[in-house]
């Protein structure tokens, strides 16, 4: 093995387990120089850059009251506001949908007492999904101890935890007294060899990606109305076809992160035409994820899009040796393809907090724990 070889896993090692510098710098500065809004129109929060340990990582801090904003930094918005909008669900069982939304009425007051929403979040790099690198009980040791005497009023928040790309991670949180909040049920590629089992409908996949009139497209293809293309392509999937709860992400923000390659894109246009489908892939700790995907919904479903941007990036992941984090939601479609389900955590430190946050947070983790993980299992949210 040669010198260059051994520094080059070097290097690939340090990636799985740290964030890369110069991409934590990229991102903070984007958000920094163009107002927040102009990027992620329905968000509101301040990012800086948080180093501890000699490591880098994206931090967001946010107040509660504050708006527009989104799950992403605002836990009452995914457990109070994005859960009442996933029993749409459950429209053709309507006794249960307004159980649900009873239940989640009953648990508000609990979760606006815990003031989660003012609060300190590592690692956010403002995805739904974002990938944690690996996190020893030193580092996290260090990292609660700065951020508590930085701002002793705040939660401290690391999302998109779970068990199968962070069990070193989880324990050494826990350990440090962190709390794990269950949040919903993904679904996550797990295996990372170079020639993963086919199922049926990955070869159907693969088939039809080879066979499709569509052009294929990466990073170097896009223009300017590409970019503007796949905005609209995001906002029919995300937030016509689902929800407008989910981010707003813009245009803009597509092109910048995209040039200060802190995210690839990928995806399918018409010969000679525009975009008929986009994914915008995003490598952390070791894992993959798709914080932009989105196609054009008008097309006949046959036409396999939203199955051809995701074999795209099954097959990235795969020639990378990385988890693929395929977020929630289309759970069969998923599993079909082998994903295992997992449940993902919200860890929160709370230690320094005044009395009745602490004790609510505490009931929180219980409530979850006892009924939400069963309610996420049952119904694959």
């Amino acid at each position: 093995m040669t010198r260059a070889t051994t520094m080059d896993r070097r290097a690939q090692q340090a990636d799985r387990v740290e964030n890369k510098r110069a991409k934590v710098e990229a991102f903070v500065s984007l958000f920094n120089e163009i107002p927040v809004s102009d990027l992620v129109a329905n968000l509101t929060t301040r990012v800086e850059t948080f180093e501890v340990a000699g490591r880098a990582f994206p931090l967001t801090l946010n107040d509660a009251g504050e708006a527009p904003n989104c799950y992403i930094c605002c836990p009452s918005s995914a457990y109070i506001d994005y859960a009442i909008d996933e029993t749409r669900n459950f429209a053709a069982h309507p006794s249960l949908r307004r159980a649900l939304r009873a239940l989640i009425g009953a648990c508000a007051p609990l979760v606006r007492a815990s003031g989660l929403d003012h609060q300190a979040q590592v690692n956010n790099w403002l995805y739904s999904t974002n990938p944690v690198p690996l996190l020893d009980r030193q580092t996290v040791a260090a990292l609660r101890s700065a951020l508590v005497a930085r701002f002793p009023d705040r939660a401290i928040v690391i999302r998109s935890l779970n068990e199968i790309a962070d069990p070193a991670t989880i324990a050494a949180l826990t350990a440090e007294g962190f709390r794990m909040l269950a949040a919903r049920q993904i679904y996550i590629f797990a295996d990372r060899s170079a020639a993963p089992a086919m199922t049926k409908n990955l070869k159907r996949d693969r088939k039809q990606l080879g066979t499709t009139l569509f052009e294929r497209v990466c990073d170097d293809d896009f223009s300017e109305a590409d970019y503007a293309r796949a905005e609209q392509l995001y906002n029919m999937l995300y937030l016509d076809k689902y929800t407008p709860l989910n981010p707003h992400y813009t245009a803009r923000y597509i092109a910048e992160m995209h040039r200060r390659g802190i995210i690839s894109l990928a995806g399918l246009r018409r010969p000679g035409g525009d975009l008929v489908a986009v994914t915008g892939l995003f490598e952390n700790g070791g894992t993959l994820t798709q914080p932009i995907v989105g196609y054009d919904t008008g097309l006949p479903i046959g036409e396999g899009l939203y199955r051809m941007v995701m074999a795209l990036a099954q097959d990235h992941a795969t020639a990378r040796g990385l988890f693929f984090n395929m977020s929630a939601g289309a759970a069969g479609f998923k599993r079909l393809r082998g994903a295992v389900a997992a449940i993902e955590y919200i860890a929160v430190y709370a230690g320094h907090l005044p009395r009745r946050r602490r004790m609510a947070i505490r009931v929180m983790e219980t409530v979850l724990a006892l009924v939400g993980i069963s309610l996420l299992r049952r119904f694959e949210l």
